[in-house]
C-alpha cells in the first residue's frame, strides 16, 4: 500500500513548534532580529507585502489533477476554520495597521463556504473601500453573484483551463464545464469587468490554448496562463513535463499576432502580450503569462497569505506558518496580532528555490494553501 500525501501538514506556530491545530499558540512570535522599525509587512529582502490572500476552505467542487487528489483533501474540522468574524478582523488589521491594499478570498473553492457573502460583507465593513475579490471555479456563481456583489465584492477571477468539454472533464474529474461558463456569464452581467480567467498550462490541454484565448476574447475576458508549479497533492509534477511560457507563446502565435507589452505593475505576476486586432471594453486586448517556474518573479513578490485555519504563510513554497487563530481566540488585541503577523513576514524566504539542486515542494498542496 502506497501512502499519498494529501496536502495538509502538521501546522506549526513557528519552525520547531508544536502543531497549531493541536497546541496552544507559541508564547512568542518568530524572531525579528535585525528588523527595522516599519509598520508594514517587511521582509529581510526589502519586499513589503500589500496583497493579502485569504483561504476560506479546503473543500472544492472539482478535482483538478494539478491541485487535488481524486478523493479531495482531508476535511478541516469546522471549529478549526476561521469564522466570518475572525476573517474580517484579520482583513481589518491587515488594511488598517499593516498596509494591505487588496484582498482576495480563495479556497479550495470559496463558493463552498455558505457564509461567503457574510465574509465579504464583514470584511468590507472592517476595511471600507478596499478591493475585495475571489478566485473561483465558477460553479454556482450564477446563483450567488448578486449577493456577493451586494456584500461588497469588487472583482472575480475564474479558473478555466480549456473550453473543450471532454478535456475539461478529464482534467477536473467532473463534467461541469457548462456550469463554469454560466458562472462566467453571470459575473460579467453583474458588472464584474474586466473579468479575468486563469488557466494552468498543462501538456494535455496545450493544443486547446488558442481556442481558450479565442473564447476569452469573444466573451470580453482577460486570460492569463500560469506555468504549472509543483503544488499538486499527488506529487506527480516533473519539470520536464511542464509547459514553459515560450512553448505556449509558440502555440498561441500560430493563430494570433502577439506583441510583448511587459508589466504595468512591477509586482504583477503576469507578463502581458497585446493580441493584435482585438479589443476588450475599448482597450487593447491582452493575454498574460505567469511564468512562475521559468521566469521567477519572487524578487518583486508582495503577497501574504492566511490559511483557512488562520496561520500566516509568508511564501507559497515555504512551510513555515505562524498561528494567528490562537491569538484571535485567546484574547489578543489587534496590536499584538499585527506584531505576530509582521514577525511572520520578516522571515519570508528569498524565493521558491526551484532552480536549486535538492529542491523539495512544500508539504501543503495548492488546494490546502489557497491561490
Amino acid at each position: 500500500m502506497t501512502a499519498v500525501n494529501l496536502g495538509l501538514p502538521l501546522r506549526a506556530a513557528a519552525p520547531g513548534a508544536a502543531p497549531a491545530a493541536t497546541a496552544a499558540a507559541a508564547v512568542a512570535p518568530p524572531s525579528t532580529e535585525g528588523r527595522p522599525e516599519h509598520l508594514g509587512l517587511l521582509d529581510r529582502f526589502g519586499r513589503v507585502a500589500r496583497d493579502l490572500r485569504v483561504s476560506v476552505t479546503e473543500k472544492c467542487s472539482l478535482r483538478c489533477t494539478y491541485c487535488m487528489p481524486a478523493e479531495g483533501l482531508p476535511a478541516i474540522p469546522r471549529d478549526d476554520l476561521l469564522s466570518a468574524t475572525e476573517i474580517a478582523r484579520l482583513v481589518g488589521i491587515g488594511v488598517r495597521d499593516l498596509g494591505v491594499r487588496e484582498v482576495r478570498f480563495t479556497g479550495g473553492e470559496p463558493l463552498m463556504r455558505v457564509d461567503l457573502a457574510e465574509i465579504i460583507g464583514l470584511s468590507a465593513a472592517a476595511a471600507p473601500g478596499i478591493d475585495l475579490s475571489i478566485t473561483t471555479n465558477g460553479i454556482g456563481l450564477d446563483h450567488r453573484i448578486r449577493s456577493l456583489v451586494d456584500a461588497g465584492l469588487t472583482r472575480v477571477n475564474v479558473s478555466l483551463d480549456t473550453v473543450d468539454r471532454e478535456h475539461f472533464a478529464r482534467l477536473t474529474r467532473r463534467d461541469r464545464l457548462p456550469a463554469v461558463l454560466a458562472g462566467i456569464h453571470a459575473a460579467h452581467d453583474a458588472g464584474m469587468t474586466p473579468l479575468k480567467l486563469n488557466a494552468v498550462m498543462m501538456r494535455d490541454t496545450l493544443q486547446d490554448a488558442p481556442a481558450l484565448l479565442q473564447w476569452a476574447l469573444e466573451n470580453g475576458c482577460r486570460l492569463r496562463f500560469i506555468e504549472q508549479m509543483p503544488l499538486d497533492a499527488e506529487r506527480s509534477w516533473l519539470r520536464e513535463n511542464m509547459v514553459p511560457a515560450e512553448e505556449l507563446l509558440a502555440v498561441l502565435s500560430e493563430r494570433f499576432t502577439l506583441v510583448e507589452a511587459g508589466r504595468d505593475d512591477p509586482h504583477a505576476p503576469a507578463e502581458e502580450w497585446r493580441v493584435e486586432g482585438w479589443t476588450i471594453d475599448g482597450a487593447p486586448a491582452t493575454v498574460g503569462i505567469i511564468a512562475s517556474v521559468t521566469r521567477s518573479f519572487c524578487a518583486a513578490c508582495d503577497r501574504t497569505r492566511i490559511t483557512a485555519e488562520g496561520t500566516v504563510r509568508s511564501c507559497l513554497f515555504g512551510d513555515d506558518e505562524t498561528d494567528l487563530r490562537g491569538l484571535l481566540r485567546g484574547g489578543a488585541d489587534d496590536a499584538e496580532i499585527a506584531r505576530w503577523w509582521r514577525a511572520a513576514m520578516w522571515g519570508k524566504q528569498a524565493g521558491h528555490g526551484m532552480e536549486r539542486e535538492g529542491f523539495a515542494p512544500p508539504i501543503r498542496s495548492m488546494g490546502a494553501i489557497g491561490g
